[in-house]
């Protein structure tokens, strides 16, 4: 599969059971939430809008951010990719889709990320993306955030 046909489609009661079932590699665990609690936060949290990582037809990965309307900033504070579908670049497709969407938004002009500061594989991909840290948050975990060009406003 090749990660240009990587999309994100919104979270169904159809694909709901996919995204719980989906797992992170054991020594990832402790770096994001499991998808059943941020399922559960999504049906409460009104700002919240989880996105299903698809690969063709196929439930890969995870994300949910908030950008509410009263705001410049977007927040994503759930992304996972299923351990059985890391290192394919599956993660750096779906940061740049749901980049996209967040842009296309129009009122966001930057993105702000948290993660665990030890989890390199996310600091990598986040860096790579251009998300620059600024420090850790009362969590201790690491903020980094993106500017938006203009031109995705």
């Amino acid at each position: 599969m090749k990660t240009g046909e990587i999309r994100l489609a919104s979270l169904t009661e159809a694909n709901r059971a996919s995204v719980a079932s989906l797992e992170l590699a054991p020594d990832q665990m402790d770096f994001v939430a499991s998808n059943a609690e941020s399922l559960d936060e999504a049906k409460s949290d009104d700002d919240a809008r989880p996105r299903v990582v698809m690969a063709g037809d196929r439930v890969v990965g995870f994300l949910m951010y908030e950008a509410p309307q009263d705001d410049d900033e977007a927040r994503i504070y759930r992304f996972m990719i299923d351990r059985k579908w890391q290192g394919k670049g599956y993660g750096k497709a779906a940061l740049r889709e749901v980049l996209d969407e967040i842009g296309s938004l129009g009122h966001i002009s930057h993105v702000s990320i948290c993660y665990e500061p030890h989890n390199e594989a996310a600091r990598r991909l986040y860096r790579a993306a251009g998300f620059v840290e600024q420090g850790l948050d009362e969590d201790g975990e690491m903020i980094a955030d993106l500017v938006l060009p203009a031109d995705d406003r």
